[in-house]
């Protein structure tokens, strides 16, 4: 058998290399396509919403579930949660949640150092908790709205949660931020704050300011501290005081009252008793009028039953009697 030329032999490797390009290129045909059918499909979860963009631009927003888009890179999806409840902290840093929670050790005094409006020092700690209302406005409305891991004045959110907090505290005595003005100052701040994102199109809804720790500085603490027990101990002792009232002034009021009514008892027992025995004796005299012989002998009788049972020893004469001396046992024995 005759060997090939150079010329049949290039034919039949050309013709070869062919083959090899059309099967590549329908493998590379196939791959695109399956990952372009696996980039049309998205899952939207529970808790979320998707904002499909259409080459970087806002399209159309899809509730929970499956649905489909143009594959990458002329259709992407960005997943907001706007059924879950967000926080910033301010003064502190959570690092792990739980039993024991556990708080970053870094320094933020640069967010939670405020001056009060009588010139003093106060340092506020604090959490906002809101949700995301509107996904279009909170992704689109504001350049660097929120960072979960950013630190003091490195996004928006957090700005202007630091500009009403000193704005309210401002307008306070350090007596009111420390103590009785804590409730008011949370929702005063929430208020102001609700009012600030709706006006910078944020589309965040404010749910909840909570105070977590309002303290002086750390230089002068020792004297709030002193401070704080003197009123402490001027409350307690106010409060003996007027526990000691309580005590002793409605007994004193309440036995005053006893003996009044008593009196007043007493008093109406002895006028009706008085008024009796008046209508009796007027009686008995109407009587003694009508007849006064056998109204004599009644009040003797009566008298005499009366006294009688009260009298130890008994003796009756006779009245035509003339002498008792025999009568009477004028010795008694004495008993051994």
């Amino acid at each position: 058998m005759e060997s090939q030329g150079p010329l049949e032999d290039g034919l039949a490797w050309l013709r070869k290399q062919k083959v090899n390009v059309r099967t590549a290129g329908i493998g590379l045909l196939l791959l695109l396509g399956v990952v372009g059918v696996w980039s049309s499909v998205f899952t939207v979860g529970a808790e979320e919403v998707g904002v499909v963009l259409t080459f970087g631009k806002y399209t159309r927003q899809t509730q929970p579930g499956l649905h489909v888009k143009w594959p990458r890179p002329f259709q992407t999806v960005m997943m907001v949660a706007v059924q879950r409840q967000l926080k910033a902290e301010f003064g502190f840093r959570t690092t792990s949640a739980g039993v024991r929670t556990q708080y970053a050790a870094g320094a933020f005094a640069g967010e939670s150092l405020m001056l009060t409006g009588d010139l003093n020092v106060a340092v506020v700690s604090w959490t906002t908790q809101f949700r995301i209302s509107d996904p279009y406005k909170y992704l689109f409305k504001v350049r660097n709205l929120f960072d979960p891991e950013a630190v003091s004045g490195t996004d928006t959110f957090h700005d202007m949660n630091e500009a009403v907090m000193r704005a309210v505290i401002g307008d306070r005595s350090v007596n009111e931020v420390l103590t009785i003005g804590r409730a008011e100052i949370a929702s005063e701040v929430e208020r102001r704050l609700q009012e600030l994102c709706d006006q910078y199109e944020t589309g965040i809804k404010i749910e909840q300011i909570v105070l977590q720790d309002v303290d002086p500085p750390d230089q002068v603490r020792p004297a709030f501290n002193e401070v704080n027990q003197a009123q402490q101990e001027k409350e307690r002792m106010i409060n003996e005081a007027r526990a000691e009232y309580n005590r002793v002034i409605p007994r004193a009021r309440g036995e005053a009252q006893q003996t009044i009514t008593q009196a007043d008892g007493y008093a109406t027992d002895r006028v009706n008793r008085a008024r009796g025995d008046a209508e009796l004796f007027k009686s008995l005299l109407a009587a003694y009028r009508r007849s006064p012989e056998v109204t004599r002998r009644r009040i003797y009788l009566e008298t005499m039953q009366a006294v009688y049972p009260k009298v130890r020893q008994k003796i009756i004469l006779d009245a035509a009697l003339q002498g008792v001396l025999p009568l009477l046992q004028l010795t008694t024995e004495r008993k051994p």
